[in-house]
């Protein structure tokens, strides 16, 4: 299985986005879809969970399928570091030490914290920017 979870990371915002504060992504989007499933309930999923069921209800499939999460990640896929909401949207993504993740919007205190490498509950995160939408 391809492993696109993390532990006691912070995915900041990458370094070319223009996002000065989280906006909530609208519509049928895969950002829109992410941010509902983090959001809604922090700390609750992993990576893993939040791309397969993303993937699963775009493509009418049912996410609690233990086949179909195994052909899923039969192939590499993209991790969170990918999402438009650290590129475009201005979200921070925590992954905490059992790798559940919660958003954070730049420009909050939470998120300052975050960014310098410390977590809610004060231990130590690394800090990782989400991918450049354009290349140098």
């Amino acid at each position: 299985m391809e492993n696109v979870d993390y532990t006691s990371t912070f995915i900041s915002v990458a370094p070319d986005t223009s996002a000065v504060a989280g906006v909530e992504p609208v519509g049928s989007t895969i950002a829109a879809a992410t941010f509902s499933l983090i959001a809604s309930a922090p700390y609750a999923l992993r990576s893993s969970d939040v791309i397969f069921r993303v993937w699963a209800s775009r493509h009418g499939v049912s996410a609690d399928s233990p086949d179909e999460w195994a052909a899923f990640y039969a192939t590499p896929h993209a991790c969170l570091r990918s999402s438009d909401l650290g590129k475009r949207y201005g979200w921070g993504i925590h992954a905490d030490a059992d790798g559940r993740l919660a958003v954070y919007a730049v420009g909050s205190s939470e998120y300052a914290a975050l960014a310098d490498g410390v977590a809610p509950d004060g231990s130590t995160v690394v800090v990782r920017a989400a991918m450049r939408s354009s290349r140098r």
